[in-house]
């Protein structure tokens, strides 16, 4: 009887799934694997938030799994001698893999091909909705402006979702592993797993997204991020439900995962902006571990910065607009290597999603894609306007929880400011190019 393996890596899923699919229709005995690679390092158990939203994903896709007759085998050691090690046990016809587009995922993809040769069966556009390189511009191999490919992305070929499996007969004498228990680092993590995922998808409300997206106290993002980091959720299924409801909301949704998408292919193009500037503007970075640590710690004294770096603390999570805001400052105005406010995110973030955090980052620093490198984000005009009451600061901020409306923004103006809240970490009049490349 032939036999496959489906290596499940980030595509957590069994609805609108390419690779599950393509094995199932190969042989008619897969083994669903996922394998425990502590290589993975920063994306994987390294990460207590992560690793506790992983153990999440693969508890529920076993389920998923066992519900239509098969089950989920998950081994512990490197993913390419795993699964080589498998597929020579099996002799199995093929190993179908999502492509990814990180170093690592290279990496992989590459030693894998070597060990298997034309049994290795890679599927692009699994993990986003256009596959990296899938358009171009002329003479080059990406699009490095967003605009650009965004229009390119819209009258480009998409696959269309494929349907869950209905069996899945996976070979008995094949053993893995327990699910390990892990303890995330951030007590208001959400729940992982496809179930999950899908319960999130069908509660909020895409219609009220363009309006309510920036609102820090209204809260209207879709929170749906750490499903598509882990693949608990296609953007390819998202896209074909967004644009299917049509409408201004739907529309601004399907415009973020194409910045998903953008951000995907120029790391795949580019694997070392990862770590290295995309556009290098010979910044001199100010060094300040005083300055860093408040900011980790939301401590800089600006109000609206520290709700932010609280939530991301307590949630594992942080809203985009605080995403933006709490780069720009580390990196426009305290003038901190965004490196350190990247890797910050990494060690916390529960969608930490190298593609996504370090591209933002650049883009904030002005290293990256934006085509206005000099922006800065002004964390007093930001709070105003996206904070207008200060009711998100309130939540997050216990010091200044007793201070009515937009006062809360300016604690230092308060006739008896908190003495348990500390003072602005740097003054905003201050020039921050004497800090970097005017100094």
């Amino acid at each position: 009887m032939s036999i496959s393996i489906a290596l499940f890596t980030q595509d957590l899923r069994v609805h609108d799934n390419p690779v599950l699919r393509a094995a199932l229709a190969e042989s008619a005995e897969v083994v669903p694997l996922f394998v425990l690679d502590e290589g993975v390092d920063a994306t994987g158990f390294a990460v207590p938030n992560r690793a506790a939203f992983l153990a999440d994903c693969l508890t529920d896709l076993d389920a998923s799994l066992r519900s239509r007759g098969g089950r989920l085998v998950v081994r512990r050691g490197e993913a390419v001698a795993e699964t080589v090690r498998l597929a020579q046990q099996l002799d199995v016809r093929g190993v179908h893999l999502a492509a990814g587009v990180s170093s690592f995922a290279h990496r992989r993809e590459s030693r894998l091909r070597a060990a298997l040769g034309e049994r290795l069966r890679v599927h692009e556009a699994v993990l986003t909705a256009l596959a990296p390189g899938a358009v171009t511009p002329a003479g080059k191999d990406h699009y490095s402006v967003f605009t650009p490919y965004s229009r390119a992305w819209r009258q480009a070929e998409r696959r269309g979702p494929v349907a869950a499996p209905r069996s899945v007969r996976v070979p008995a004498a094949v053993q893995g592993v327990a699910v390990p228990v892990v303890r995330p680092d951030s007590p208001g993590l959400p729940a992982g797993g496809e179930s999950a995922g899908r319960r999130s998808w069908a509660r909020w409300d895409v219609e009220a997204y363009q309006e309510q997206h920036d609102d820090l106290a209204g809260d209207g993002t879709s929170r749906l991020s750490p499903y598509l980091h882990f693949g608990c959720l296609s953007a390819t299924e998202l896209v074909a439900l967004a644009e299917r409801r049509g409408g201004p909301g739907p529309e601004a949704f399907v415009r973020q995962l194409v910045w998903r998408d953008f951000h995907h292919q120029v790391l795949a193009a580019r694997p070392d902006a990862a770590r290295a500037d995309y556009r290098p503007r010979d910044d001199r970075w100010h060094t300040d571990p005083g300055e860093l640590a408040a900011w980790c710690a939301g401590r800089t004294g600006y109000p609206i910065v520290d709700a932010g770096m609280r939530q991301l603390a307590a949630e594992g999570w942080m809203h985009n607009r605080a995403r933006l805001l709490t780069a720009s400052f580390l990196a426009k105005t305290l003038y901190l290597d965004w490196r350190a406010g990247a890797a910050h995110f990494l060690s916390l973030l529960v969608d930490g999603d190298v593609a996504n955090n370090q591209l933002n980052w650049q883009w904030v620093a002005g290293t990256g894609t934006d085509t206005r490198p000099n922006r800065v984000l002004n964390p007093l005009a930001q709070a105003k306007r996206f904070d207008p009451q200060g009711s998100y600061v309130r939540r997050w901020v216990p010091e200044l929880a007793q201070v009515p409306g937009a006062a809360v923004h300016r604690p230092w103006l308060l006739p008896r400011p908190p003495h348990d809240y500390p003072a602005p970490v740097i003054d905003l009049a201050e020039d921050r190019f004497t800090r970097g490349r005017g100094r």
